[in-house]
């Protein structure tokens, strides 16, 4: 499966092919984010990892950051380049990910 690219998930997301799942909902409710901020972080943030035997799709992870320079790590599903899904996303815990936000502690 080849690797997802950034500009392809914004690509998709400007031309309104993008699912918000209902989990990604809840979490954005629960943690007081909000979707313009995640937006944001996508359209300037950069892909840390990606999950390419991810089911159903492949997925990644992104590393943004949105008002006051506060890091937001989403994760997106990307259908064959034709649709993508905002999976979840969560503001990294300094406890469990390096001062960079791209590494996770241990690893």
């Amino acid at each position: 499966m080849p690797a997802i690219n950034l500009s392809q998930i914004i690509t998709l997301i400007s031309e309104g092919k993008v699912i918000w799942t209902e989990h990604v909902a809840a979490r954005l409710r629960e943690r007081g984010i909000r979707r313009m901020d995640l937006l944001e972080c996508i359209y300037n943030g950069e892909i840390i990892k990606q999950y390419t035997d991810d089911t159903p799709f492949p997925s990644c992870l992104i590393l943004g950051y949105y008002a006051y320079n506060q890091p937001l790590h989403i994760v997106v599903g990307v259908n064959a380049g034709v649709l993508c899904s905002i999976i979840t996303a969560y503001r990294p815990d300094i406890n469990q990910w390096e001062s960079d936000y791209k590494t996770r502690k241990g690893q």
